[in-house]
C-alpha cells in the first residue's frame, strides 16, 4: 500500500487548515489543490505528472489515470486545456512515446532527467550551486577553490595565487598615489582550499517491509538517490556513484533505473549488499570511499554456497547478523565507512544498527522519511571534509 501525500509536492499542492483531505484511492490521500500564477495549464500538469512518475515506479498510463482522478476531483483542467491535450503535448515536446505494445506511453530519457532534477530541488532544494569542483577539506595552500583568506606573501609561492587587487591597495596604502610602486612587502596571497574526490556506492533496501504497514518507504528513498546522483553529475562531476538496490540478492542499478524501482516479495540480504558495494570501492582510486545505506529491516537472508538462501524473519539471527557484522568490520580495515540511514524505530532494530556502527567505526541515523534527504546531504558534505588524508 502506498501513501501518497500532495502537501509533499512543492509548488502544486499547499496544506492549509482549511482544506480538508481526500480519499480518492483506497492507500491514497490529496490535499486541496491551488492554482500557480505564473505557470501555464501544461507546467502545472506537469508538475503533478512527474510527482505521480515517482510513485508509480515510472508508469507513465498509471500516473495519467490517477491525473484523471485528481482532475476530476479538483478541477485541474478545463474545456480550453484537457487532460488529453496536456498527454498530446507531452508527446509533441518528447517527455512520453508509445511502448513496445504500441497501446500505451513510456516515459522518455527527457522524463527521467526531469525527475532527479525534481528531486534535487525537494530534497537538497536549499542548497546553491557552486563553481565547477568539489568539496572543501580543512587542508589550504595552492589548491582549487579560492577562499577570502589571504596572507603575506612569502618566497617560493606561485605568482598566479597573487590577489592583485588587494596587493595594488597595499601599495598605494603604503606610499600614495604620487610614488606609487609596487613591492614585494605589499604583495599577498588568495589562499585556496583543496577539494577531494569521493567514491560512494548508496544500497537502498528493496525488501517487502519498505512498503508494509501502509508507510511508502520506497519513493522517500528512491528520491534521495535521483538526487543525490543528479547533484553528484551536477555539482560535483569527478566523484563517483554506484547505486545498489539489494532485497533476496544485490544488484547494480543505473541513474536511468532509478525511476522504475519497485519493492519485492523479498527478505533483506544485507550482506550481499556490503560485498558489492565492497567490491565496487576496493576498484576505486579515490582516496574517499564510503557507503550510504537506507534501510527499514533487520538482515533476515543469506545466499548460501550452493545457491540456496537462508532466511529467518524472526528477531536477530545470529549466522546472519554475524557475517554483516564482520563485513562492517571488514570495511573499517579498507577505510570505508558506512553510514546507514535507519528509516524506522524498533528499539531491537536500533540496537543492530549500533552494534553494526561501532564494528565499522562509521555512523547511523534514525531519521524520518521526511528527514532524510538532509541528513544523507550533510553527511555527504561532512564525509568528504573529514576524510581527506
Amino acid at each position: 500500500m502506498i501513501v501518497l501525500s500532495y502537501q509533499e509536492i512543492k509548488g502544486i499542492y499547499n496544506q492549509s487548515a482549511q482544506h480538508s483531505s481526500y480519499s480518492i484511492m483506497k492507500g491514497f490521500s490529496f490535499s486541496q489543490y491551488q492554482n500557480e500564477d505564473g505557470k501555464t495549464p501544461f507546467e502545472k500538469l506537469l508538475d503533478i505528472f512527474m510527482e505521480l512518475l515517482t510513485h508509480t515506479s515510472g508508469d507513465a498510463d498509471e500516473a495519467i489515470d490517477w491525473l484523471r482522478e485528481l482532475d476530476k476531483e479538483y478541477n485541474l483542467t478545463d474545456d480550453s486545456y484537457t487532460i488529453d491535450d496536456f498527454i498530446e503535448e507531452l508527446r509533441r515536446k518528447g517527455f512520453v512515446s508509445k511502448d513496445q505494445s504500441g497501446a500505451g506511453m513510456s516515459i522518455t530519457s527527457k522524463s527521467e532527467q526531469v525527475i532527479r532534477k525534481r528531486s534535487l530541488d525537494q530534497v537538497f532544494g536549499k542548497m546553491k550551486k557552486s563553481k565547477a569542483g568539489g568539496h572543501k577539506t580543512n587542508k589550504t595552500g595552492r589548491g582549487d577553490e579560492v577562499i577570502p583568506d589571504t596572507r603575506p606573501f612569502q618566497f617560493g609561492d606561485s605568482t598566479d595565487q597573487i590577489a592583485i587587487t588587494e596587493s595594488i591597495r597595499n601599495a598605494q596604502i603604503n606610499r600614495g598615489i604620487d610614488d606609487f610602486t609596487l613591492r614585494e612587502e605589499d604583495l599577498v596571497i588568495q589562499e585556496t582550499e583543496h577539494k577531494a574526490l569521493t567514491s560512494t556506492v548508496l544500497m537502498i533496501d528493496l525488501s517487502h517491509s519498505m512498503i508494509l504497514y501502509g508507510e511508502d518507504r520506497i519513493t522517500p528513498a528512491k528520491k534521495v538517490a535521483m538526487a543525490l546522483a543528479e547533484l553528484i553529475t551536477t555539482r560535483y562531476p569527478k566523484d563517483t556513484l554506484d547505486i545498489i538496490a539489494f532485497g533476496n540478492d544485490a544488484w547494480k542499478v543505473s541513474i536511468k533505473e532509478l525511476p522504475y524501482l519497485q519493492v519485492g516479495p523479498f527478505h533483506t540480504n544485507t550482506v550481499a549488499g556490503l560485498e558489492l558495494a565492497l567490491d565496487i570501492l576496493k576498484k576505486k582510486k579515490n582516496p574517499n570511499r564510503q557507503i550510504f545505506m537506507i534501510t527499514d529491516g533487520k538482515p533476515s537472508c543469506l545466499k548460501e554456497k550452493d545457491g540456496t538462501y537462508y532466511k529467518n524473519s524472526f528477531g536477530l539471527d545470529p549466522k546472519i547478523v554475524n557475517k554483516t557484522l564482520n563485513l562492517a568490520g571488514a570495511a573499517r580495515k579498507s577505510k570505508i565507512p558506512i553510514t546507514t540511514f535507519m528509516i524506522a524505530r524498533d528499539p531491537y532494530l536500533q540496537e543492530f544498527v549500533q552494534q553494526f556502527t561501532e564494528a565499522n567505526k562509521g555512523k547511523a541515523f534514525y531519521t524520518s522519511l521526511k528527514g532524510l534527504g538532509d541528513f544523507v546531504f550533510e553527511d555527504y558534505e561532512s564525509n568528504r571534509k573529514r576524510n581527506v588524508r
